[in-house]
């Protein structure tokens, strides 16, 4: 589709932005929309992914027929099959008459199933008949019904680490996202921000019957580098309080920064010898792992040239039982210390001074196997969580973000390592 004709959706839809990520997201949608391809729409929260499924909607031949949004994260698990599927009369403990579920109110239109990624496992096995075949069965009852529906699902979940954590079905994923549609977050849509924070303190002075507060120069740089955790939706809110709270209309950097929570850095330990310029985002407790290999081979290599440098250039020290080099960078995260340090002393006078030859990168041992002898990863996992939920005072959420891990992982993990 040409710009003018994605325009015409935005204003239709009430969607604001000019980047390239957000055009090509409203050209995918109304591209599937004349199929009855399933879709699934990816984005953190907050993005808007909302918008999308009514836009496939009104753009397919389905327009007509309903338009049902089930948002499966708030539907409790024990009650979640009935909504979707029915229920027969006496099916469960309440059930004092049948009931219809979403899928046959939804018959001949489209359901979009927001936080799909929250589906119980057996929930989903139920879906995926309905995407195969288009039949599902009540609950309480073994007739089975069809359904013509359109679904569109939606989700903020790393299906990647859900299929591997075995907290979502392989073949369903690939069921739902016949066609994807990444709706990018606010932080790279810098363009559009102060474009939606203009609409958003429009909208809240005409509501709030107030002048629309304005941002000075420097307020908008301040507002554009921030990094948007929240997306649209933090935005909007921010908008909301400073319209309300602020009698000044003209928002200085100094208000503004009062407004925007402050953003923790997410790092590991800082005696692992990971630099500000090297930190990144781990998205499993096993890349947390092999950093610290990494780092530790780069690390113990150091020291022991070191050591050895400082032989070289006074021939009168040897070294006695060399064996290992302590690793006092990691004393205070892991408190693991080698049982046999290096130890430095003068020669006497009998003794004849070593010969020492530089050690070569090639000739120092590997160091998955020096992490074997000295110190087991679980140790080494076991110690960064206790010590995570020390730092956040048992906070498991902000623990969880701090190691760069789901919550999900988190609470596996501190049940495995007796940590409750």
């Amino acid at each position: 589709m040409n710009k003018t004709e994605i325009q015409s959706v935005k204003l239709r839809f009430g969607i604001i932005g000019n980047t390239e990520g957000l055009n090509r997201a409203i050209d995918i949608a109304i591209q599937v929309a004349p199929t009855d391809l399933s879709v699934l729409v990816t984005g953190e929260s907050g993005v808007g992914k909302e918008s999308f499924p009514q836009i496939i909607h009104q753009f397919s031949r389905r327009k007509h027929g309903p338009y049902i949004a089930v948002n499966c994260g708030a539907i409790p698990e024990g009650t979640i099959d009935s909504e979707l599927f029915g229920h027969e009369k006496g099916a469960f403990t309440g059930a004092i008459s049948d009931r219809n579920g979403y899928f046959a109110e939804a018959n001949g239109g489209t359901i979009f199933l927001d936080e799909v990624g929250e589906l119980p496992l057996s929930t989903q096995a139920r879906l995926l008949r309905v995407l195969e075949s288009g039949e599902y069965i009540k609950v309480g009852s073994s007739k089975v019904q069809k359904t013509d529906v359109r679904i569109v699902a939606a989700t903020n979940v790393n299906f990647t680490d859900a299929i591997a954590e075995g907290r979502f079905r392989e073949d369903l994923y690939y069921r739902l996202n016949t066609v994807p549609i990444k709706v990018p977050p606010l932080r790279e849509r810098t363009e559009d921000i102060v474009l939606l924070f203009r609409k958003f303190s429009s909208d809240f002075g005409e509501k709030y019957h107030m002048p629309a507060i304005q941002l000075t120069e420097e307020a908008k740089q301040l507002l554009v580098h921030y990094p948007w955790p929240g997306n649209i939706r933090q935005l909007k809110n921010i908008t909301e309080q400073i319209s309300i709270l602020e009698t000044n209309r003209d928002i200085t950097p100094a208000i503004l920064q009062s407004y925007l929570p402050p953003q923790p850095e997410s790092r590991l330990p800082a005696l692992l010898g990971i630099h500000a310029s090297e930190k990144k985002g781990f998205e499993s407790e096993r890349e947390i792992l092999y950093q610290v290999l990494f780092d530790m081979r780069r690390d113990v290599t150091e020291l022991k040239r070191l050591v050895h440098d400082i032989m070289a250039e006074h021939p009168s020290y040897t070294v006695s039982q060399p064996t290992e080099v302590p690793v006092h960078y990691l004393q205070n995260t892991v408190n693991v210390i080698p049982e046999s340090p290096v130890v430095v002393k003068p020669v006497s006078a009998t003794e004849h001074p070593i010969n020492v030859t530089p050690v070569e990168p090639s000739e120092v041992q590997d160091t998955e196997e020096y992490v074997k002898e000295n110190l087991a990863l679980e140790d080494v996992e076991k110690e960064m969580i206790r010590k995570a939920l020390e730092r956040h005072h048992g906070r498991r959420k902000n623990a969880a973000a701090d190691l760069k891990i789901s919550e999900r992982t988190l609470y596996r993990k501190i049940k495995e390592y007796g940590l409750e």
